[in-house]
């Protein structure tokens, strides 16, 4: 039985290390792709302005993939998950969730400057985007409250 979690254990650390690369390589393409907007508009005879706010919304999502990339590969692929303790599965999710309350807060800007920009009365869709985000970061307050008891 050993000699199979050693392999299921192995061939899981494979299998996210593969969606850690992937997404990884992922993340740098969208901000790359980003950039030659921004060459080509400064270039071309396309609006600066809208290039720049699209390259934002690009930025910050490849930022956020990144980050669960660098994310997956420290935590299931450097590290042995039947040692963790509860108090630093609770810190790794709360890190997890973190970067994604982040990279929705700065999305939920970008459509707001966006839509600020082009037509009033979308405004609505980023606002909610932006209310969800708030949240989240109120129920990541909520929880670290709750089980701030526990690490003692």
């Amino acid at each position: 039985m050993n000699k199979t979690q050693g392999i299921s254990d192995w061939i899981g650390r494979a299998v996210y290390g593969l969606i850690s690369l992937s997404l990884g390589i992922i993340s740098l393409t969208m901000m790359g792709v980003a950039l030659w907007d921004i060459w080509l508009s400064i270039h071309g005879d396309t609006l600066l302005v809208t290039a720049l706010l699209n390259a934002i919304g690009l930025i910050v999502i490849g930022m956020a993939v990144f980050d669960v990339s660098k994310f997956l590969l420290e935590e299931e692929v450097f590290s042995s998950s039947a040692t963790k303790s509860p108090a630093k599965q609770r810190a790794t999710l709360l890190k997890f969730l973190v970067i994604i309350a982040i990279a929705v807060n700065l999305e939920a800007l970008v459509f707001v400057f966006d839509a600020g920009t082009k037509d009033i009365t979308t405004l609505i869709y980023p606002t909610f985007l932006l209310i969800a985000a708030i949240f989240v970061v109120v129920g990541l307050g909520v929880y670290q409250k709750l089980t701030r008891d526990d690490d003692k």
